[in-house]
């Protein structure tokens, strides 16, 4: 009984089904990876995505769950090559797709017993099971979000504007009219067309190409403070007020360097510096930025680590299992600060923000203005893990209005004002 229940998720109908379902919701991702911005495009793949998806059986979500994570994170395994277990990759990767197709599934499910138990139509359920989805969070994951398929569209991409398309929807599938489709106008969101830059003269965002074949190599680390020190010296010649390093820039604890903090603490009499470094804090590692200003240092620690990079978000005794069986005996997690950091330059306050913390809706408490963010790609090229982070950056500063000041090993940096990028370099 039991392999016939699993032999009926294998039919070509429930596979194809999810992959056109998968197609529609991740395009969006993959025109905007080869700079191609087609508005109209991703609002009607949008809306044919999740007008499939909705009423669908619970095989068809199994499926479309299953690729769209496919589609979304195939790369979020690459970093493995750099700790000698290239062979784990593909084996991370599909319990990534089967883990999303299960929640997928259970979604799915738990609406079939809803709605079998209380007459409620089905589709309403599945409604609701998808508006819910953003803040399901697998393992501290936050990175999938199904509104973000309208975020280079003309949808607005605020709850409310994603519960019209939700609702439109579902009144066309229960009064089997497509023409109620037009409700969707209620959520279009006016698009600024003259976003004035934000790019500043006495502002240099450096972008890094290090790569991490050689970042941790002892012998390769006088080259890159030479670069770093040099182009701290050549900002200062061009009259920089301040100047932004990517994420770990420095691959130490930088506080234990007392060297290298007096030559920078010296150079930060000329200029404002915001450097990411690691920080020894007694017997706790943690993933940090370094801000000088007038001779002065102070560190801004991160506050959401990165599930299974930084921090194993498995129970305490299983945790240290799977360090001990994957990594290096003795291998310390990072310790997330329990503390959100904002500092002034000049006369502007920012948000601190590490690479993956940037994308967590925890960072924009409050609504903050301004954000530097510091990151490195490093770990994911080549792959489309850049351009989904500037996809959810872009998502993140529509939605609480800031301006994000993004510095980048190996990726281009840049600043993102309105949900608009501009280039730095």
């Amino acid at each position: 009984m039991y392999s016939n229940n699993i032999r009926s998720y294998f039919t070509i109908g429930d596979i194809a089904k999810g992959l056109i379902i998968a197609f529609s919701m991740s395009l969006f991702i993959y025109l905007s990876h080869i700079n191609i911005e087609l508005k109209l495009l991703n609002t009607a793949l949008g809306i044919i995505g999740l007008f499939f998806l909705i009423g669908s059986s619970n095989r068809t979500w199994f499926w479309s769950g299953f690729f769209i994570s496919l589609a979304w994170f195939w790369w979020i395994l690459l970093s493995f090559r750099f700790y000698g277990m290239a062979w784990a990759m593909p084996i991370g990767t599909f319990l990534v797709t089967i883990g999303f197709g299960l929640l997928f599934l259970l979604l799915a499910w738990i609406s079939n017993y809803i709605s079998k138990k209380t007459k409620i139509p089905l589709v309403i359920l599945h409604a609701l099971a998808l508006w819910s989805m953003s803040f399901i969070h697998p393992f501290g994951f936050d990175w999938f979000k199904p509104e973000l398929v309208f975020v280079e569209s003309y949808i607005g991409i605020t709850k409310w504007q994603f519960a019209i398309v939700l609702i439109s929807i579902t009144i066309a599938h229960t009064t089997q009219k497509l023409g109620y489709l037009w409700l969707v106008v209620f959520a279009f969101s006016y698009q600024e067309t003259n976003i004035p830059s934000p790019i500043r003269s006495d502002m240099q965002i450096v972008t890094t190409n290090i790569t991490m074949d050689t970042k941790w190599q002892q012998n390769h680390q006088k080259e890159v403070y030479k670069m770093i020190f040099d182009t701290i010296d050549i900002a200062i010649e061009n009259d920089k007020k301040i100047i932004i390093f990517p994420e770990s820039v420095f691959p130490l604890f930088l506080n234990l360097e007392p060297e290298l903090l007096k030559a920078l603490q010296e150079r930060s009499q000329k200029i404002d510096m915001v450097i990411g470094g690691l920080y020894w804090d007694k017997n706790t590692p943690r993933n940090s930025t370094y801000i000088f200003h007038q001779d002065q240092v102070s560190v801004a620690n991160k506050v959401v680590l990165v599930p299974f990079g930084e921090q194993n978000p498995l129970p305490a005794w299983l945790g240290k299992l799977v360090n001990r069986i994957f990594y290096k005996e003795g291998v310390l997690d990072y310790v997330a600060s329990n503390k959100i950091a904002d500092y002034k330059l000049g006369d502007t306050i920012y948000r601190n923000a590490i690479c993956y913390e940037a994308t967590s809706e925890k960072l924009y408490k409050g609504e903050p203005k301004h954000m530097i963010v510091l990151s490195n790609n490093g770990w994911f090229m080549p792959s489309i893990e850049p351009i989904l982070q500037q996809l959810l950056l872009k998502y993140y500063s529509k939605k609480y209005g800031t301006t994000i000041y993004h510095s980048i090993n190996m990726s281009p940096s840049y600043i993102i004002k309105s949900g608009k990028v501009f280039w730095v370099n």
